[in-house]
C-alpha cells in the first residue's frame, strides 16, 4: 500500500519551507521513523522521518524546492524492508570510522559524498565535536604538494616570474535562515523609530553572591550552575511589570499589552541567531531559568530547537558579553517593541562615596522603539535593570 509522505504542519508564523536534504533515493528501503528529508524555515531545520517501514517509490520534491505545509513530498510503498547493501569499500570503511565519534551530521555525510571530501580531514564546530553541513560547505582541501619537490631538477623561475599567489573566491547561496534574518534585519531599520539608551552596572554585588552560593546552588539544583543571565531575566520581568509598554507590542494602529513576561533570550549557532523564548519567565525560579537557557543552547547548537520553542515573545535579552563586546547597540526583535543588551565585564575605575575603585562593570543597552515608547520610560526601565542587578536582593524579595 502506497503511504504519503507530508511536510510537517507550519505554525502561522512560518509560511513555507525549502527542501534542504534527501537522505534516501528512490528504491532505498526505509524503516519507520527513519530520517527521510531536511525541510529548512527560517527558524529550524525540520526532520522529516519515514511513517512505516517499506521502500521509497517515489520523491516528489526535489532538493532547494519551496514547499508548504503538509504538502505531499513523497511517497512509500509499504512492506518488509529490503536488507542493507553490502558494506563500503574497505578505505571509505576505515574513514567512517575515524569520523564516528564526531557524530556526523546527515546532512554533512551527504554532501561530503557528493562533493568526495574525505569527513575525516573536516573540523566539526558543532557540539562535541560534530560535523554540521555548514563545516563541509565551508572545507578546504589542503594544497597538493609542490610540483618541484617532485622533479627537483627542474630550473627555478626567476624572481620577476614568479606567480602571484591565488585569489580564491568561493560563492554558496544564502541559507533560507539566513535570508529571512537578513530580510527582518533589513525590515526593522526601515520599519521601526529605533533608539537606544546605555547606562553602566557595577556587578560586584551579583558577583560575590554567585561566588558565594555557587556550590551550594549546583548540589541543589541537580547540577544546574548559578549564573548571570537568571538573575537578568528575573530583573527585566520586574522591570517589565512595572513599564508595561516595554512588553507591549504594535499591531497596525493598535497597542497590545501583555499580561505576562515571555522573555526571549537570543543564542547564536553555526547557522546564525536564534530566540528561544522562556514562557511566563514571571512564574519561574532563577534554578528554572538557568536550565531552561541551557536546555535550549544545547537544542539550538544540536538543531533541535522547535519552531514552537522560538515563536512569540514580548521582550529579548541578547549577550554580545560572552564574544567580548564592550559595547553595541542591539536590534528589536519584531513585533517586540525593546531589547536588551549585555556587555563584556571589565575591572574600571568608578567614584564610590567620594573615592576611586576599581569596580567590575558591565555597560547596558536597551534599544527600543520610540513609535510607542519614549525616551523618558526607556531611560527609567533600564535605570530599574541596573537597581535590580546592583542589589539582588531586591530581586527575590520583588521589591
Amino acid at each position: 500500500m502506497a503511504i504519503e509522505i507530508k511536510a510537517p504542519t507550519f505554525p502561522e508564523s512560518v509560511q513555507e519551507g525549502t527542501l534542504a536534504t534527501w537522505h534516501k533515493n528512490v528504491g532505498d528501503s526505509v524503516t519507520r521513523d527513519e530520517l527521510i528529508v531536511d525541510i529548512e524555515t527560517d527558524k529550524v531545520v525540520l526532520e522529516v522521518v519515514a511513517p512505516a517501514t517499506g521502500t521509497l517509490t517515489e520523491i516528489l520534491k526535489a532538493q532547494d524546492d519551496i514547499v508548504l505545509s503538509n504538502e505531499v513530498i513523497a511517497r512509500i510503498e509499504e512492506g518488509e524492508a529490503a536488507q542493507p547493501a553490502a558494506a563500503p569499500a574497505a578505505k571509505k570503511e576505515e574513514a567512517d570510522i575515524q569520523v564516528a565519534e564526531s557524530l556526523v551530521n546527515p546532512a554533512a555525510k551527504k554532501l561530503a559524498d557528493e562533493r568526495d571530501i574525505d569527513l575525516s580531514q573536516v573540523t566539526g564546530t558543532g557540539k562535541g565535536g560534530r560535523i554540521t553541513k555548514e563545516d563541509v560547505v565551508n572545507f578546504t582541501p589542503a594544497a597538493a604538494p609542490v610540483a618541484a619537490s617532485a622533479a627537483p631538477a627542474a630550473a627555478a623561475p626567476a624572481d620577476d616570474a614568479m606567480p602571484a599567489g591565488e585569489r580564491v573566491e568561493r560563492r554558496v547561496a544564502m541559507t533560507r535562515m539566513r535570508t529571512r534574518i537578513a530580510e527582518r534585519l533589513l525590515d526593522v531599520t526601515q520599519n521601526t523609530a529605533s533608539l537606544t539608551t546605555f547606562n553602566e552596572v557595577d556587578m560586584s554585588a551579583l558577583m560575590g553572591l554567585r561566588k558565594q552560593y555557587q556550590d551550594e546552588f549546583t548540589k541543589t539544583h541537580n547540577g544546574t550552575r548559578l549564573g548571570f543571565m537568571g538573575f537578568f531575566v528575573k530583573a527585566a520581568v520586574e522591570a517589565l511589570k512595572r513599564f508595561p509598554l516595554v512588553n507591549a507590542s504594535i499591531d497596525g494602529n493598535d497597542i497590545v499589552y501583555h499580561g505576562f513576561q515571555d522573555i526571549g533570550v537570543a543564542v547564536s549557532t553555526d547557522r546564525g541567531l536564534v530566540v528561544p523564548v522562556l514562557r511566563n519567565a514571571e512564574n519561574m525560579s532563577i534554578a528554572t531559568v538557568e536550565n531552561s537557557i541551557g536546555d535550549y543552547a544545547g537544542k539550538a547548537r544540536d538543531g533541535k530547537l522547535s519552531i514552537e520553542e522560538m515563536t512569540g515573545g514580548t521582550f529579548t535579552i541578547t549577550n554580545g558579553g560572552v564574544y567580548g563586546s564592550l559595547l553595541s547597540t542591539p536590534i528589536i526583535n519584531p513585533p517586540q517593541t525593546a531589547i536588551l543588551g549585555m556587555h563584556t565585564i571589565q575591572q574600571r575605575p568608578v567614584a564610590v562615596n567620594g573615592q576611586v575603585e576599581i569596580r567590575p562593570m558591565m555597560y547596558l543597552a536597551l534599544s527600543y522603539d520610540h513609535r510607542l515608547i519614549d525616551g523618558k520610560e526607556a531611560v527609567q526601565f533600564l535605570v530599574t535593570i541596573k537597581q535590580l542587578i546592583e542589589d539582588p536582593a531586591k530581586i527575590l524579595l520583588e521589591i
